[in-house]
């Protein structure tokens, strides 16, 4: 068996383990009021959603690092001030070497395909030359932050990857067979970042990702 094959299998029994749990929803819930509600105290102004932010370089040797020991953390924030202190001090993508990833996601999920809130979802794909991907992902950014994408509920974040002859931007969101829900998602991302006609986007379900272990070949969907 392969690595690809154990990954699908183990993959589908956590799906068929996964359950639900509303009493679960409703503590997150009151948990993100009540640190709403702290940092209104404290004079701050609370974001709708606590992120983080990870990143990822992969090295080349002989020996590859499984893919989630290169995932590391970089920093978390929950307020409008503490972003801004933490994008100002970011190095922008232009000058972050290739293969690079940064992962902007949703406090509670890892940016993996086999993350239980990502493992039944998707992600749509935009592929950018180098000199405006820069751009396009704060933009991205800022829209995921502010909570100005609608249907936000059913993301789980985004990622922007460096690749030698081009960029790729992806938002990854809950539910993959919600046919309606991902293409609602898609005209939202078009019209938040205003994307010209010419662009095409691609959207891969992420339990193909593990069947193929490609994140952008293969995708079965384009808009």
């Amino acid at each position: 068996m392969d690595v690809t094959e154990k990954k699908e299998i183990d993959n589908k029994g956590s799906n068929a383990q996964q359950v639900v749990d509303p009493s679960l929803a409703a503590d997150k819930e009151a948990e993100e009021r009540e640190r709403q509600a702290r940092e209104l105290r404290a004079g701050l102004h609370p974001l709708k959603y606590k992120f983080v932010l990870w990143y990822t370089r992969r090295q080349s040797g002989i020996r590859a690092t499984p893919y989630e020991e290169n995932i590391k953390k970089i920093v978390d924030f929950s307020t409008v001030e503490a972003f801004w202190v933490c994008y100002c001090h970011l190095a922008r993508p232009s000058s972050l070497p290739s293969p690079t990833d940064l992962h902007l996601f949703k406090e509670g999920i890892r940016p993996l395909w086999e993350d239980a809130a990502n493992c039944n979802g998707g992600k749509w794909i935009i592929r950018f030359k180098k000199v405006v991907s820069g751009r396009f992902w704060e933009d991205l950014v800022l829209a995921l932050v502010g909570d100005q994408l609608e249907h936000g509920d059913n993301i789980c974040g985004a990622v922007l990857s460096i690749r030698f002859n081009e960029d790729i931007l992806s938002v990854w969101n809950r539910n993959a067979s919600d046919h309606q829900a991902v293409m609602a998602l898609r005209d939202a991302i078009k019209r938040q970042l205003k994307l010209p006609h010419s662009y095409v986007m691609e959207y891969k379900a992420h339990d193909a990702s593990l069947r193929d272990n490609s994140s952008y070949r293969n995708t079965w969907l384009r808009g």
